[in-house]
């Protein structure tokens, strides 16, 4: 009986959210609806972690759906990279569900609340679902109920903005969604299969790769495309500032630290196992990715500076933090796709730290503006301690995660010989210190007396989470080696080197 139950855990990593959100429908309470949110995500994390540890020991597992073998039938497969991924998604849910009941409470309209918790837990399954399937027409479908669930919630709370970001999101979505449909057409118009071992089986065995066939190489430009505005890379990223800006704070939380996470994946995934170990990606999208990444470093880096709406600062952060991971990928090296790639597990870390920091201040303060952050430092202590530690962390401060990711970076740009990309990157870090400053100052250095007995620390439910970010950001900047062997692991794999 175990050894049935074991065996289906991949399906019910994506069941488990999908019976939740109809659940949160028909009860219609949400105290209820909450809990239902919580038991689901934390379940949803022990699965990923069962998972994560069979591969580890066991090797990469492959679900047949129906029992119908690929090419024929849908199958769940799960290596070192997508186990990596599934961590990082159920962690960050497992956080925010907890988080959200008081969040939510502030943030959203009492009747709204059932459908929002039902959204946030689709958008659950919509990106464990990308991750786990190995059929790109059923990773495109995940696809779209990750995206057409985040669009609601961007646009659920009690601002109006909301709805115009909600709407901008939409249109942009739509466009990429389309673009990385073509693409797969094309693909499967190339080799008559879905399954993504399979396309890739077919594309060698054909020598499509190394001849460099027209049909492929447009596929993937639509592809490239297509993810790219999912992810939402410079110049490609409209869409992500007013999403983050104006969405309720849980669905900021969650996007940040989830969703462009797993379109990089989707990146990988494509550009990586499907051609054969990054050929193409080596040959020619990497030299057209390079550029982009090293300007959303410096742009996102520059506005993020001008911003007076910290949430928004942080949006344009999130913009820079992409284009290391991107720029990473495009060394296409072990070591390059190493750093990438534990880039996304720190980078979830803390960008979830620092935007749950934002909540408690909108809870507490109702504002975000860094002219309301004036002598938060004493009003708010163990919040703004939270978001010192997450921006050091952004900086890439010695012990704190984020040092882990730069530090890799730059080893791996010295070693393809990129010594003025080593020095780019240094010099986007301390970018990130001008902006973290600025808050830093306002809420330590700019007391505001008037306002001293008008807001309190935020409530345990809000602090519990974030400080659990707070501490993951230190340890994993101690203790790096389970997310290094990690991402070194699917690092490898995807470059077809042995370990």
């Amino acid at each position: 009986m175990s050894m049935s139950w074991t065996h289906h855990l991949p399906v019910l990593q994506v069941i488990l959210p999908l019976l939740g959100a109809p659940l949160c429908m028909l009860t219609r309470s949400s105290r209820l609806n909450w809990l239902i949110t919580v038991v689901i995500s934390w379940s949803a994390l022990i699965i990923s972690i069962l998972l994560a540890r069979q591969v580890w020991v066991h090797g990469p597992i492959t679900y047949n759906m129906g029992g119908w073998c690929a090419p024929w039938g849908i199958t769940y497969h799960i290596d070192a990279l997508n186990a990596f991924v599934l961590l990082i998604v159920t962690s960050i849910a497992a956080l925010v569900a907890p988080y959200a009941r008081k969040s939510v409470q502030k943030e959203v309209e009492a009747h709204r609340q059932a459908v929002f918790y039902a959204l946030l837990l689709l958008c659950q399954a919509g990106l464990l679902g990308i991750v786990i399937t190995g059929d790109a027409f059923n990773m495109y479908v995940f696809l779209e109920l990750s995206s057409l669930s985040s669009y609601a919630l961007i646009g659920i709370g009690r601002r109006r903005r909301g709805l115009t970001a909600a709407f901008q999101y939409l249109i942009m979505g739509t466009i990429g969604a389309t673009f990385i449909l073509i693409g797969i057409g094309l693909l499967y118009n190339l080799t008559g299969t879905l399954n993504i071992l399979d396309l890739a089986e077919q594309l060698n065995r054909h020598n499509l790769i190394t001849t460099g066939n027209r049909t492929l190489i447009t596929a993937f430009a639509f592809l490239t495309v297509g993810l790219s505005l999912k992810l939402a890379l410079f110049p490609l990223h409209l869409w992500l500032p007013n999403a983050y800006s104006y969405a309720p704070s849980v669905v900021t939380i969650f996007l940040a630290a989830t969703a462009t996470k797993v379109a990089v994946y989707m990146l990988l995934r494509f550009c990586f196992t499907i051609l054969g170990h990054g050929a193409l990606f080596q040959m020619t999208l990497g030299k057209i990715v390079l550029l982009p990444s090293l300007c959303a470093i410096f742009i996102g880096s520059i506005v993020a500076i001008f911003q007076y709406d910290i949430k928004r600062m942080l949006a344009y952060s999130s913009i820079a933090q992409i284009g290391y991971m991107t720029l990473g990928i495009t060394m296409a090296t072990p070591l390059g796709l190493t750093a990438g790639i534990v880039h996304l597990f720190n980078h979830a870390l803390m960008k979830g730290l620092l935007f749950m920091t934002m909540g408690a201040v909108i809870y507490r303060v109702d504002s975000v503006y860094l002219s309301d952050f004036r002598g938060l430092g004493k009003r708010m202590p163990w919040t703004m301690a939270a978001f010192v530690v997450g921006g050091l962390s952004l900086m890439g401060v010695p012990l704190t995660a984020g040092f882990i990711s730069k530090w890799y970076l730059v080893q791996s740009a010295l070693e393809c010989g990129w010594w003025p990309v080593a020095g780019l990157i240094l010099i986007g870090s301390l970018l990130a210190v001008i902006y973290v400053w600025r808050v830093v100052e306002t809420a330590y250095f700019n007391p505001d007396h008037e306002l001293e007995q008008r807001s309190h620390e935020a409530p345990l439910s809000l602090l519990i989470p974030m400080w659990i970010l707070v501490l993951a950001n230190i340890y994993f900047g101690i203790n790096s080696d389970l997310p290094l062997s990690m991402a070194s692991r699917a690092a490898h794999l995807l470059l077809g080197v042995a370990v």
